[in-house]
């Protein structure tokens, strides 16, 4: 079994801008999968070669880095940009 950051794959799908049900969709897994992955429900015991290669096409990421191998980039995670006015409306 692979294992999978549990946050690192948080931070992308978000960054993305997508929730569990559309990352699921677009990797083929489940909700429950995603979320299990991510670290919400106990018992991440990591996943197979396949699962890694679904979740990295779906984020458009390379595979090593929702392991942790590869250090996230600003592609990965976009950098904020700068907000305009006061940010309150």
């Amino acid at each position: 079994m692979i294992s999978i950051e549990p946050k690192r794959l948080n931070q992308i799908r978000r960054a993305r801008g997508l929730g569990r049900p559309r990352l699921a969709k677009l990797s083929g897994l489940t909700e429950r999968q995603i979320a299990r992955l991510e670290g919400a429900i106990s018992s991440n015991d990591g996943c197979t070669e396949d699962v890694l290669v679904r979740l990295a096409s779906a984020l458009q990421v390379q595979p090593d880095t929702l392991t942790g191998s590869e250090p996230l980039t600003t592609e990965d995670i976009p950098l904020a940009r700068p907000s305009r006015g006061c940010g309150c409306c």
